[in-house]
Protein backbone atom coordinates (compact mmCIF):
# COMPACT_ATOMS: atom_id res chain seq x y z
CA UNK A 1 0.00 0.00 0.00
CA UNK A 2 1.30 3.33 -1.05
CA UNK A 3 0.73 4.90 2.74
CA UNK A 4 3.02 1.63 4.35
CA UNK A 5 5.89 2.45 1.51
CA UNK A 6 5.99 6.16 2.29
CA UNK A 7 5.91 5.26 6.26
CA UNK A 8 8.85 2.02 5.74
CA UNK A 9 10.94 4.86 3.64
CA UNK A 10 10.70 7.55 6.75
CA UNK A 11 11.30 4.82 9.49
CA UNK A 12 14.38 4.04 7.16
CA UNK A 13 15.17 7.38 6.61
CA UNK A 14 15.14 8.22 10.63
CA UNK A 15 17.47 5.26 11.51
CA UNK A 16 19.79 5.98 9.25
CA UNK A 17 20.00 9.45 10.71
CA UNK A 18 20.79 7.69 13.76
CA UNK A 19 23.21 6.08 12.80
CA UNK A 20 25.31 8.53 11.77
CA UNK A 21 25.25 10.66 14.11
CA UNK A 22 26.17 7.56 16.52
CA UNK A 23 29.32 7.28 13.93
CA UNK A 24 29.80 11.50 14.51
CA UNK A 25 29.75 10.79 18.39
CA UNK A 26 31.78 8.26 18.42
CA UNK A 27 34.63 9.85 16.30
CA UNK A 28 33.79 12.91 18.54
CA UNK A 29 34.52 11.01 21.59
CA UNK A 30 37.90 10.26 20.20
CA UNK A 31 38.63 13.96 19.98
CA UNK A 32 37.27 15.00 23.51
CA UNK A 33 40.50 13.72 25.82
CA UNK A 34 41.48 16.88 27.75
CA UNK A 35 38.95 19.03 26.53
CA UNK A 36 36.50 19.50 28.76
CA UNK A 37 34.00 21.51 26.56
CA UNK A 38 34.26 19.01 23.81
CA UNK A 39 33.22 16.02 26.59
CA UNK A 40 30.62 17.91 28.08
CA UNK A 41 29.27 18.43 24.25
CA UNK A 42 29.61 14.37 23.84
CA UNK A 43 27.71 14.21 26.99
CA UNK A 44 25.02 16.33 25.93
CA UNK A 45 24.70 14.41 22.63
CA UNK A 46 25.05 11.20 24.04
CA UNK A 47 21.82 12.12 26.36
CA UNK A 48 19.95 12.83 23.56
CA UNK A 49 20.73 10.32 21.06
CA UNK A 50 20.01 7.58 23.73
CA UNK A 51 16.47 9.57 24.14
CA UNK A 52 15.64 9.39 20.24
CA UNK A 53 17.04 5.61 19.83
CA UNK A 54 14.66 4.51 22.70
CA UNK A 55 11.61 6.58 21.34
CA UNK A 56 12.40 4.75 18.13
CA UNK A 57 13.06 1.58 19.40
CA UNK A 58 9.38 1.75 19.51
CA UNK A 59 9.10 1.25 15.85
CA UNK A 60 9.99 -1.78 16.09
CA UNK A 61 7.69 -3.13 18.38
CA UNK A 62 5.02 -2.70 15.59
CA UNK A 63 5.11 -6.45 14.56
CA UNK A 64 1.13 -6.28 13.73
CA UNK A 65 0.11 -6.32 10.23
CA UNK A 66 -2.32 -4.55 10.85
CA UNK A 67 -0.31 -1.32 13.14
CA UNK A 68 -0.40 1.35 10.81
CA UNK A 69 -4.42 1.51 10.78
CA UNK A 70 -6.42 3.72 11.91
CA UNK A 71 -8.29 1.95 14.72
CA UNK A 72 -12.39 1.52 15.57
CA UNK A 73 -12.81 1.72 19.64
CA UNK A 74 -16.05 0.49 20.99
CA UNK A 75 -16.53 0.89 25.06
CA UNK A 76 -19.41 -1.54 26.44
CA UNK A 77 -20.69 -1.18 30.06
CA UNK A 78 -19.77 -4.11 32.28
CA UNK A 79 -21.13 -4.91 35.98
CA UNK A 80 -21.99 -1.51 38.27
CA UNK A 81 -24.76 -0.65 37.01
CA UNK A 82 -24.72 3.48 36.79
CA UNK A 83 -21.39 3.62 37.87
CA UNK A 84 -20.38 1.42 35.12
CA UNK A 85 -22.05 3.75 32.98
CA UNK A 86 -20.26 6.79 34.57
CA UNK A 87 -16.90 4.44 34.13
CA UNK A 88 -17.44 4.24 30.10
CA UNK A 89 -18.12 7.78 30.11
CA UNK A 90 -14.62 8.26 31.80
CA UNK A 91 -12.86 5.44 29.40
CA UNK A 92 -14.27 7.16 26.54
CA UNK A 93 -12.64 10.78 27.61
CA UNK A 94 -9.33 8.97 28.81
CA UNK A 95 -9.44 8.20 25.21
CA UNK A 96 -10.36 11.29 23.44
CA UNK A 97 -7.86 12.83 25.67
CA UNK A 98 -5.54 10.84 24.75
CA UNK A 99 -5.81 11.05 21.21
CA UNK A 100 -5.78 14.99 21.40
CA UNK A 101 -2.55 14.76 23.22
CA UNK A 102 -1.27 12.69 19.63
CA UNK A 103 -2.96 15.22 17.19
CA UNK A 104 -4.92 12.37 16.12
CA UNK A 105 -8.36 12.64 14.78
CA UNK A 106 -11.55 11.19 16.43
CA UNK A 107 -14.65 10.70 14.89
CA UNK A 108 -17.82 9.42 17.04
CA UNK A 109 -19.71 6.67 15.28
CA UNK A 110 -22.57 6.10 18.05
CA UNK A 111 -22.99 6.74 21.69
CA UNK A 112 -26.40 5.10 23.39
CA UNK A 113 -26.75 7.20 27.09
CA UNK A 114 -27.43 6.12 30.19
CA UNK A 115 -30.87 6.43 31.82
CA UNK A 116 -29.57 8.43 34.70
CA UNK A 117 -25.73 9.32 33.82
CA UNK A 118 -23.25 7.98 31.56
CA UNK A 119 -23.14 5.90 28.63
CA UNK A 120 -24.17 2.30 28.08
CA UNK A 121 -21.51 1.87 24.68
CA UNK A 122 -19.83 4.18 22.75
CA UNK A 123 -18.25 4.19 19.21
CA UNK A 124 -15.99 6.18 17.91
CA UNK A 125 -13.19 6.01 15.34
CA UNK A 126 -9.46 7.08 15.75
CA UNK A 127 -7.40 8.43 12.94
CA UNK A 128 -3.49 8.99 13.10
CA UNK A 129 -0.15 7.21 12.69
CA UNK A 130 -0.27 3.48 14.00
CA UNK A 131 -3.70 4.30 15.89
CA UNK A 132 -4.56 1.07 15.67
CA UNK A 133 -1.10 -0.43 16.82
CA UNK A 134 -1.03 1.73 19.94
CA UNK A 135 -4.28 1.47 20.93
CA UNK A 136 -4.75 -2.46 20.56
CA UNK A 137 -2.74 -2.96 23.84
CA UNK A 138 -5.87 -0.97 25.45
CA UNK A 139 -8.31 -3.76 23.91
CA UNK A 140 -9.53 -5.87 27.41
CA UNK A 141 -11.97 -5.18 30.44
CA UNK A 142 -11.09 -1.70 32.97
CA UNK A 143 -11.69 -2.38 36.32
CA UNK A 144 -12.29 1.06 38.29
CA UNK A 145 -12.53 1.54 42.42
CA UNK A 146 -13.67 4.88 43.71
CA UNK A 147 -15.70 5.86 46.32
CA UNK A 148 -19.16 6.42 44.29
CA UNK A 149 -20.98 10.01 43.35
CA UNK A 150 -24.20 8.27 43.47
CA UNK A 151 -24.14 6.31 46.39
CA UNK A 152 -25.99 9.10 49.27
CA UNK A 153 -23.55 6.41 51.76
CA UNK A 154 -20.20 7.21 50.26
CA UNK A 155 -19.38 3.78 50.24
CA UNK A 156 -16.82 2.38 47.84
CA UNK A 157 -17.92 0.62 44.45
CA UNK A 158 -16.19 -1.42 41.97
CA UNK A 159 -17.14 -1.20 38.02
CA UNK A 160 -16.19 -2.98 34.98
CA UNK A 161 -16.08 -1.86 31.40
CA UNK A 162 -15.32 -3.87 27.95
CA UNK A 163 -12.86 -2.24 25.26
CA UNK A 164 -12.59 -3.50 22.38
CA UNK A 165 -10.81 -2.17 19.32
CA UNK A 166 -10.37 -3.30 15.66
CA UNK A 167 -8.39 -1.91 12.57
CA UNK A 168 -10.42 0.47 10.29
CA UNK A 169 -9.96 -1.39 7.16
CA UNK A 170 -8.60 0.00 3.71
CA UNK A 171 -10.59 -0.10 0.54
CA UNK A 172 -8.04 -3.35 -0.84
CA UNK A 173 -9.29 -5.10 3.25
CA UNK A 174 -12.35 -3.93 2.23
CA UNK A 175 -13.17 -5.55 -1.24
CA UNK A 176 -12.11 -9.01 0.52
CA UNK A 177 -14.94 -8.93 2.10
CA UNK A 178 -18.19 -10.32 0.65
CA UNK A 179 -21.51 -9.32 2.34
CA UNK A 180 -25.00 -11.48 1.16
CA UNK A 181 -27.19 -8.41 1.35
CA UNK A 182 -30.12 -11.20 1.80
CA UNK A 183 -27.69 -11.60 5.12
CA UNK A 184 -28.56 -8.29 6.31
CA UNK A 185 -31.18 -6.56 8.46
CA UNK A 186 -31.38 -2.73 8.17
CA UNK A 187 -33.56 -0.39 10.74
CA UNK A 188 -33.87 2.70 10.85
CA UNK A 189 -34.52 5.44 14.04
CA UNK A 190 -34.55 8.78 15.68
CA UNK A 191 -30.81 9.30 16.78
CA UNK A 192 -30.68 9.75 20.75
CA UNK A 193 -27.25 11.72 20.55
CA UNK A 194 -26.69 15.06 20.35
CA UNK A 195 -27.06 16.78 16.99
CA UNK A 196 -30.13 19.60 17.84
CA UNK A 197 -33.60 19.85 17.12
CA UNK A 198 -32.93 18.19 13.44
CA UNK A 199 -31.04 14.85 14.15
CA UNK A 200 -33.97 13.68 16.99
CA UNK A 201 -37.14 14.86 14.60
CA UNK A 202 -35.65 12.08 11.65
CA UNK A 203 -35.37 8.25 11.00
CA UNK A 204 -31.70 9.37 10.24
CA UNK A 205 -29.90 6.80 12.93
CA UNK A 206 -28.94 3.03 11.21
CA UNK A 207 -28.99 -0.28 12.88
CA UNK A 208 -27.56 -2.57 10.91
CA UNK A 209 -27.59 -6.40 11.88
CA UNK A 210 -25.61 -9.28 10.15
CA UNK A 211 -27.75 -12.09 10.63
CA UNK A 212 -25.60 -15.26 10.44
CA UNK A 213 -22.56 -14.04 12.86
CA UNK A 214 -25.11 -11.49 15.08
CA UNK A 215 -23.03 -8.89 15.08
CA UNK A 216 -24.35 -5.37 15.09
CA UNK A 217 -23.91 -2.10 14.17
CA UNK A 218 -25.17 1.66 15.04
CA UNK A 219 -24.41 4.97 13.56
CA UNK A 220 -26.14 8.19 14.22
CA UNK A 221 -23.72 10.50 14.44
CA UNK A 222 -24.31 12.26 10.86
CA UNK A 223 -27.60 13.54 10.18
CA UNK A 224 -28.03 11.77 6.46
CA UNK A 225 -29.30 8.54 6.99
CA UNK A 226 -27.12 7.74 3.66
CA UNK A 227 -23.95 8.57 5.50
CA UNK A 228 -24.43 6.52 8.41
CA UNK A 229 -25.41 3.74 6.44
CA UNK A 230 -21.88 4.07 4.95
CA UNK A 231 -19.97 4.20 8.31
CA UNK A 232 -22.28 1.78 9.85
CA UNK A 233 -21.18 -0.91 7.12
CA UNK A 234 -17.44 0.51 7.08
CA UNK A 235 -17.77 -0.66 10.96
CA UNK A 236 -19.63 -3.86 10.22
CA UNK A 237 -16.71 -4.94 7.44
CA UNK A 238 -14.19 -3.98 10.01
CA UNK A 239 -16.27 -6.39 12.63
CA UNK A 240 -16.69 -9.51 9.75
CA UNK A 241 -12.60 -8.94 8.46
CA UNK A 242 -11.85 -9.54 12.01
CA UNK A 243 -13.76 -12.67 12.22
CA UNK A 244 -11.88 -13.93 9.42
CA UNK A 245 -8.52 -13.20 10.59
CA UNK A 246 -9.53 -15.14 13.66
CA UNK A 247 -11.11 -18.11 11.88
CA UNK A 248 -8.21 -18.45 9.50
CA UNK A 249 -5.46 -18.39 12.08
CA UNK A 250 -7.14 -20.50 14.47
CA UNK A 251 -6.05 -18.39 17.40
CA UNK A 252 -8.25 -15.87 18.52
CA UNK A 253 -5.73 -13.48 20.02
CA UNK A 254 -3.98 -12.64 16.56
CA UNK A 255 -6.09 -9.62 15.84
CA UNK A 256 -8.76 -8.84 18.67
CA UNK A 257 -7.25 -10.46 21.75
CA UNK A 258 -9.75 -12.49 23.85
CA UNK A 259 -13.44 -11.34 24.70
CA UNK A 260 -13.81 -11.66 28.17
CA UNK A 261 -16.83 -10.77 30.43
CA UNK A 262 -16.78 -7.48 31.77
CA UNK A 263 -16.42 -8.75 35.53
CA UNK A 264 -14.49 -9.25 38.51
CA UNK A 265 -11.29 -11.56 37.63
CA UNK A 266 -11.15 -10.97 33.88
CA UNK A 267 -9.80 -7.58 33.63
CA UNK A 268 -6.61 -6.04 32.44
CA UNK A 269 -6.19 -3.22 34.58
CA UNK A 270 -7.01 -1.64 37.76
CA UNK A 271 -8.11 2.12 38.26
CA UNK A 272 -8.07 2.31 41.87
CA UNK A 273 -9.15 6.25 43.05
CA UNK A 274 -9.65 5.08 46.54
CA UNK A 275 -8.51 5.16 49.43
CA UNK A 276 -5.35 5.74 47.50
CA UNK A 277 -4.64 6.74 43.75
CA UNK A 278 -2.84 3.54 41.51
CA UNK A 279 -3.39 2.40 37.92
CA UNK A 280 -1.68 -1.22 37.16
CA UNK A 281 -1.80 -2.86 34.29
CA UNK A 282 -2.65 -6.66 35.63
CA UNK A 283 -0.38 -8.06 32.50
CA UNK A 284 2.58 -6.02 32.64
CA UNK A 285 2.88 -5.25 35.80
CA UNK A 286 3.48 -1.48 35.40
CA UNK A 287 2.02 0.85 38.26
CA UNK A 288 1.04 4.51 38.19
CA UNK A 289 0.44 6.68 40.89
CA UNK A 290 -1.31 9.87 39.33
CA UNK A 291 -4.20 8.19 38.52
CA UNK A 292 -5.43 11.54 37.72
CA UNK A 293 -2.84 12.05 34.90
CA UNK A 294 -3.61 8.96 33.25
CA UNK A 295 -7.52 9.18 33.37
CA UNK A 296 -6.44 12.66 31.51
CA UNK A 297 -5.14 10.96 28.71
CA UNK A 298 -1.63 9.95 29.85
CA UNK A 299 -1.56 6.44 28.89
CA UNK A 300 1.60 6.12 26.92
CA UNK A 301 3.71 4.46 29.48
CA UNK A 302 0.95 1.55 29.73
CA UNK A 303 1.16 1.33 25.71
CA UNK A 304 4.39 0.51 25.78
CA UNK A 305 4.99 -2.00 28.22
CA UNK A 306 2.44 -3.53 26.75
CA UNK A 307 4.22 -3.28 23.43
CA UNK A 308 7.47 -4.76 24.82
CA UNK A 309 5.38 -7.20 26.96
CA UNK A 310 3.78 -8.75 23.81
CA UNK A 311 6.74 -8.83 22.12
CA UNK A 312 8.42 -11.09 24.85
CA UNK A 313 5.53 -13.13 24.67
CA UNK A 314 5.37 -13.67 21.28
CA UNK A 315 9.67 -14.32 21.69
CA UNK A 316 8.79 -16.74 24.45
CA UNK A 317 6.13 -18.28 22.36
CA UNK A 318 8.55 -18.78 19.21
CA UNK A 319 11.49 -20.34 21.21
CA UNK A 320 8.56 -22.95 23.24
CA UNK A 321 7.57 -23.77 19.25
CA UNK A 322 10.77 -24.59 18.26
CA UNK A 323 11.86 -26.90 21.28
CA UNK A 324 9.25 -28.24 20.75
CA UNK A 325 10.01 -28.93 16.89
CA UNK A 326 13.51 -30.15 17.98
CA UNK A 327 12.42 -32.55 20.38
Amino acid sequence: MARDAAENRELIATWDRLERRARDLVELEQLAEDDADLERQVAEERTALEKQLRAHELDLLFTDPYATHNAVVTISVGQGGIEAQDWVEMLMRMYLKWAERRGFDTEMIDESRGEEAGLKSVTFIVRGPRAYGLLRSEHGVHRLVRISPFDQNHRRHTSFALVEVIPELEATDEDAVEINPQDLRIDTYRSTGAGGQHVNKTDSAVRITHLPTGIVVTCQNERSQMKNRETAMKVLKARLFQRQQQEAAENLDRIRGQVMPAEFGSQIRNYVLQPYTLVKDVRTGLEVGNAQAVLDGEIDPFIEAWLRWRLGQSSEAAAAQARSNTG
